[in-house]
């Protein structure tokens, strides 16, 4: 039995789209992949929180022209670009052209690592070396053991502790498959059998009792099983072997034909394939399948109506795949394979997993639940009035406690706006578990949806109140912060802000553009938490400032006079004083809100080009405020709940003065902004730099004071040179 599960965005559109350029490799470690794109860069992504850890590109005129593989005995990333060139860099490492660099003396078709063994090296003549031994002597002649045949396919598997390598190839329209043992010296070839109606689209394989069980996707829209066994080192073989195929899986019927692109082994039962589902009279549907190779049925399947760029990739339970634009993951699960599992007969006490009713949209009518379909048919029929209260009526009573979470999703996709609310109210009450925040998340999606449907529909303060009291993510219910920001719900973008752990960089760019755009006078009539700016900015005397007592930060007077001589102009708002904030609370508790956001510098630094002069102004005043505010005290900490550190505020205003520094050099309005930053910036510097002169004093009279004794009393006169 397979399911697939919920679905989320790993990157957003890259420069180029989402083109065949890309590819995926395992990473370092567990929950992390390598995202290679053709000619440019490779990015390094942490899975669970989808965000990128690292990117590293090739300068101008080079090319990436193999997918980037990491060594996972000294975790360490390999990569060719211009066919021979071979890099080898470290995590920490920023600049690629500064890595170890070998040129070698033929061409590279593909780097194959893996986890029990080190790195294996494919030519594009077939010759195949370990990393450690090409390393010993890069220029050292490769021989070509394939002559005018074209590589179409390779992969790289453990029999026992020895790696085998696996790749197909192409010639005046025979097809050929390779298997080397590179630490043995081990190549025998083999010949597939010809098929004058349809030819190979693509392979996978894997290996079992010593066997290669190699998967053929042919263009007759079938799959074919080929097996290969791992022969002994000792034997030779006089000539090639023509290897024979079964037919293992035909996906065109009478009415519908699966049009497959790629194929991708899951485990020895099943096999996902992700293809164009075509049937008369209809347009066709890009989908991702799974199906079970051992009876020989689909399991379950996915529409992907954005398209695809054709390749699937498979990960630790995981699928990756351009949808639309995006690198989207979708998660899946493969149980013990058994005929009453395969054809949906299977009577256990396990339910399915909530995430695989994640996407409402595409879930099909005849995937609901058989007895809730059919009550609802039977009220439907006996009187079409009643069809709302039958349906009604028939959802709450499909409600006991030993109802499954699948089966209680799937009953209320399609419940009253009323039913819906009732039962995740109920759901709100019980202990939090992992499961029923997932179930509270899909739940969370159906409102979104009916949202999107029913314009005049948005129950505001119910979604604040389950964003408030349950730990979901952004990738839980994604379109949640897309609605709020089309509502201007700016009190549940800020809860979603300050509380959602993976929000991505544009969307946190389209909340800060948002917040900057209103006007005070209308945020001042709408709910916002102002618990982090309410010690330091006064809420209720017509937006101006407390005045609190204030540690000197050992500024004296003549610093202060060195910081703050210039006053910043009026822009958006009258400013005349330099101590006073440039924004309204409101507004203030919105961009700290932003600030708590976590990000990737990388990926928000092009969002944040995007800000108006103006609003970039407006920002870099409330920051420098802020980072003012913060030096004040002695432990240069914000008073308040939720207010942002010094950090924060540093990393934000490096991030704004990057994306627009030359508009700012050049706009009169910024000048005495720029200059006052920089005389306040200076004299922290010079107040530090002396600090660091009584560093080692402190550090003595710290000493001291732990070896004299606590009950005696003194009075000493220390001084310090």
């Amino acid at each position: 039995m397979a399911a697939l599960c919920e679905s989320f965005t790993l990157r957003g559109p890259g420069p180029g789209g989402g083109g065949p350029g890309l590819c995926l490799e395992p990473g370092p470690g567990q929950d992390l992949v390598l995202l290679t794109e053709r000619g440019r860069a490779a990015t390094l992504f942490k899975i669970s929180d989808q965000k990128p850890l690292g990117c590293w590109s090739v300068k101008h005129g080079q090319i990436l022209t193999c997918p980037v593989v990491c060594n996972f005995e000294t975790h360490e990333f390999i990569a060719v670009h211009d066919d021979k060139v071979l890099r080898i860099w470290k995590n920490e490492d920023i600049n690629l052209d500064k890595a170890f660099k070998a040129t070698l003396s033929a061409d590279v078709y593909r780097i194959h690592s893996l986890p029990q063994a080190g790195p294996v090296v494919l030519f594009r003549g077939g010759a195949v070396r370990t990393l450690d031994v090409l390393l010993e002597a890069p220029q050292q002649e490769i021989e070509n053991v394939i002559s005018g045949e074209v590589i179409r396919w390779s992969g790289a598997f453990m029999e026992g502790q020895q790696p085998v390598l696996i790749f197909t190839t192409e010639k005046d329209k025979d097809f050929f498959v390779y298997v080397q043992k590179p630490k043995l010296s081990s190549l025998h070839k083999y010949k597939l059998e010809q098929q004058e109606s349809a030819k190979p689209v693509c392979f996978t394989a894997h290996i079992t009792n010593q066997t290669v069980k190699l998967l053929c996707l042919y263009s007759n829209d079938s799959v074919y099983q080929i097996l290969i066994p791992l022969q002994q080192d000792s034997e030779e073989e006089e000539e090639e072997e023509i290897l024979s195929k079964s037919l293992l899986l035909n996906f065109s019927t009478s009415a519908t034909v699966l049009k497959g692109t790629s194929l991708v082994a899951l485990d020895k039962n099943h096999v996902a394939v992700l293809g164009s589902l075509t049937a008369p009279r209809k347009e066709p549907r890009e989908c991702l399948t799974v199906w079970n190779t051992k009876f020989h049925t689909l399991q379950t399947s996915r529409e992907l109506p954005l398209g695809t760029s054709g390749q699937l990739w498979c990960y630790e339970e995981k699928f990756f795949l351009i949808h639309g634009k995006v690198l989207t993951v979708i998660m899946y699960k493969c149980e013990t394979s058994s005929l009453a599992a395969a054809v949906g007969k299977l009577k256990c006490s396990q339910t399915p997993d909530v995430s695989s009713f994640v996407n409402w949209n595409t879930l099909e009518d005849g995937e609901l639940v058989v007895s809730f379909q059919s009550q609802v048919s039977v009220a439907s029929k006996a009187d079409p009035r009643k069809k709302l209260r039958s349906r009604r009526r028939t959802v709450t009573e499909q409600q006991p406690e030993n109802l499954s979470i699948g089966q209680l999703l799937l009953n209320l996709k399609d419940a009253s706006i009323y039913v819906l609310e009732t039962e995740m109210r109920k759901l709100m009450t019980k202990v939090p578990t992992p499961d029923l925040q997932a179930t509270i998340g899909c739940l969370v999606n159906i409102l979104i949806d009916r949202c999107k449907r029913n314009p005049k529909y948005y129950p505001q303060h119910f979604l604040q109140e389950i964003v408030e009291t349950r730990d979901l993510s952004y990738s839980l219910c994604p379109d949640l912060m897309a609605v709020a920001l089309e509502k201007k719900d700016v009190h549940l973008l800020q809860i979603c802000l300050e509380r959602f752990p993976d929000i991505p960089e544009g969307i946190t760019y389209a909340c800060l553009k948002a917040f900057l755009s209103m006007s005070e006078s209308h945020l001042q009539n709408i709910d916002v938490n102002l618990d982090s700016v309410i010690c330091y900015i006064d809420v209720e005397c017509d937006d101006k400032e407390v005045k609190t007592e204030i540690v000197e930060n050992g500024f004296g007077a003549e610093m202060n006079q060195d910081m703050c001589g210039s006053k910043i102009p009026n822009q958006s708002q009258p400013w005349s004083d330099d101590d006073s904030c440039p924004v309204g609370p409101h507004k203030a508790a919105l961009l700290n809100a932003v600030l708590h956001s976590a990000y990737t510098e990388t990926f928000l630094l092009p969002h944040l080009k995007n800000l108006s002069p103006g609003q970039a102004i407006l920002f870099l005043r409330y920051l420098y405020y802020l980072y003012v505010k913060c030096s004040e005290k002695v432990n240069t900490t914000l008073p308040g709940i939720r207010s942002p550190t010094i950090n924060q505020i540093m990393d934000w205003m490096c991030l704004l003065l990057d994306a627009h520094f030359t508009v700012m050099v050049m706009l009169p309005e910024a000048k005495e902004l720029l200059s006052n930053l920089h005389k306040f910036v200076r004299a922290q510097v010079r107040f530090y730099s002396e600090l660091n002169k009584i560093e080692g004093s402190l550090r003595e009279l710290q000493r001291l004071n732990h070896l004299r004794e606590s009950h005696t009393y003194s009075i000493e006169v220390l001084e310090i040179i």
